[in-house]
C-alpha cells in the first residue's frame, strides 16, 4: 500500500515519511484548534458542537496541513494536493 502511494505520488522513502507526518500533525492540529473555539460557545455534550465542528474542521484542515508542512519542506507538495482536491471538488477551476 505504501509502496502504490510513493510511487503515485512520485517521491522517494523520506518525503513519504516527511508528507505522512505532516498528514498527522496537520490532522491534529486542525483538531485541536477546531476544538478550543467550539469549546468557547459550546459543550462537547451540545448536538450544535458536532454539527458545527465537522464543516469547521473541514474548512480549517487545508490551512493546517499548509502551515505544518513549511517547516517540513513538503509546501509545494500540499499546494499541489489541495489544489487537486479543490479542482476535484468544483471549489477551484484548472
Amino acid at each position: 500500500m505504501f509502496n502504490k502511494l510513493k510511487n503515485k505520488w512520485g517521491v522517494g522513502w523520506l518525503q513519504f515519511t516527511l508528507i505522512f507526518i505532516t498528514f498527522a500533525l496537520g490532522g491534529s492540529l486542525c483538531a485541536k484548534i477546531g476544538n478550543l473555539i467550539l469549546l468557547n460557545f459550546l459543550t462537547e455534550s451540545s448536538i450544535w458542537y458536532w454539527i458545527i465542528y465537522i464543516p469547521l474542521v473541514t474548512v480549517l484542515w487545508p490551512l493546517c496541513v499548509l502551515l505544518i508542512s513549511i517547516p517540513f519542506g513538503q509546501f509545494s507538495f500540499f499546494s499541489n494536493y489541495i489544489r487537486k482536491i479543490g479542482v476535484k471538488m468544483g471549489i477551484i477551476r484548472e
